[in-house]
């Protein structure tokens, strides 16, 4: 069976660390091999590039070296951890990918898509998400969540019009390629939101088996 990239994305306070546990759960109801990850981080120097971008400096970080901070903890995850998983038959499963990029750095940072565009072709070359779950709720009640959780990082911490541009953003990438994307409304009660996800993922992979 061909290996399969699997990418869970959506807001600040979505629920994806729970619905990261369920698409897990599920890969091992069906036996199938495979890697859990994230970004940005993934490998020794991607976490310590994580460390960088989530905490709080007294310098501000430019909007340009976040992004390519962030494309360089990529390429490292690209070359250690996915790539050669895929290689070797097991699928992959991350917690957040480049669709992120675009939301957070292309629209939230008003960087352009063509800048996310061109650094996403040279690091990953055709490389792309088989199934990307996006988790959407209204960013207002992704941040009480989040703010329940503890304190906010340096992301966290973004006004909210920040992530309403990052919600639009995530729908449009949606809108524009429905047959990568699946769309979860997170508003929902989780029995309800995990029901979705298992049946996206039993109508994309389940003939698979």
């Amino acid at each position: 069976m061909k290996s399969k990239f699997i990418t869970i994305e959506g807001g600040e306070g979505v629920g994806k660390t729970t619905n990261l546990s369920l698409i897990q759960s599920w890969l091992n109801t069906h036996s199938i091999d495979h890697v859990v990850t994230r970004e940005p981080g993934g490998t020794a120097y991607g976490e310590k590039i994580r460390a960088l971008l989530l905490e709080h400096q007294a310098e501000a970080l430019d909007g340009m070296a976040e992004l390519l901070l962030i494309f360089a903890a990529r390429a490292q995850h690209l070359a250690r951890v996915i790539r050669p998983a895929l290689e070797e038959g097991r699928w992959v499963l991350c917690d957040r990918f480049t669709d992120a990029t675009y939301a957070y750095q292309g629209s939230g940072r008003k960087l352009g898509r063509e800048r996310v565009a061109a650094l996403e072709t040279l690091v990953q070359g055709e490389l792309r998400p088989d199934l990307t779950f996006i988790l959407d709720v209204d960013p207002e009640v992704g941040m009480t969540r989040a703010g329940a959780r503890g304190e906010l990082d340096r992301f966290e911490r973004e006004q909210m019009v920040f992530f309403r541009t990052v919600r639009e953003t995530y729908l449009a990438q949606a809108d524009a390629c429905p047959q990568r994307y699946a769309i979860i409304d997170a508003a929902q009660p989780l029995e309800q939101v995990q029901k979705a996800i298992l049946t996206v993922l039993d109508q994309r992979f389940g003939a698979m088996q």
